[in-house]
C-alpha cells in the first residue's frame, strides 16, 4: 500500500472508533462537566489518533524500505524516512559470561581489577547488541 493509499484509508469514517467522530461538542455534552469522563474521553481519542498516525507512520516505512521514496511530501508537511542502528550492552550477559560473578557491582568491582581491563573492551564488544532502527520524522514545509 503506498503511503497515499494509507493517509486516504486511514481518514475512512467506517475504520474510526466512535470515540474517534466524536467532536468537541458531544465531548462536553457526554462529560457533562465531569473532568474524569473528560479526561477519559480524551484519552481515549489520543489513543486512536496515535494509531492512525503509526499506520500511516508504518506505511511509509515499509515502503521506503522497500526501495521507495525516503521523503514523502504533502500539502503543508513532508514525512521523512530514517534508518539507523542502535546499540545497546547486555550488561548482565558481560558479567556473567566473562566474569563469573553475579551481577552485584561491588563483587564486579572487586573481579575486575587491572588485569580485566585488557578484556573489558572485547567483552563489551562480544555482548553489544545493534538493533536496526527506522522511524518517520514530519516537518511543516
Amino acid at each position: 500500500m503506498s503511503s497515499l493509499a494509507a493517509i486516504k484509508q486511514s481518514g475512512n469514517p467506517e475504520s474510526e472508533s466512535p470515540m474517534n467522530a466524536m467532536t468537541q461538542r458531544e465531548l462536553v455534552e457526554i462529560s457533562n462537566g465531569n473532568e474524569i469522563d473528560t479526561l477519559g474521553a480524551l484519552l481515549a481519542k489520543i489513543a486512536d489518533l496515535t494509531k492512525q498516525a503509526e499506520s500511516i507512520k508504518d506505511s511509509i516505512k515499509e515502503s521506503a524500505s522497500a526501495g521507495g521514496a525516503k521523503v514523502v511530501e504533502g500539502a503543508i508537511f513532508k514525512a521523512t524516512y530514517i534508518e539507523a542502528n542502535r546499540s545497546s550492552i547486555d550488561w548482565l550477559a558481560l558479567v556473567s559470561t566473562k566474569l563469573g560473578v553475579e551481577a552485584d557491582w561491588k563483587k564486579v568491582a572487586i573481579k575486575l581489577g587491572v588485569e580485566a581491563d585488557k578484556e573489558l573492551p572485547k567483552a563489551i564488544a562480544d555482548n553489544t547488541k545493534v538493533s536496526a532502527v527506522f522511524s518517520v520524522k514530519v516537518t511543516s514545509k
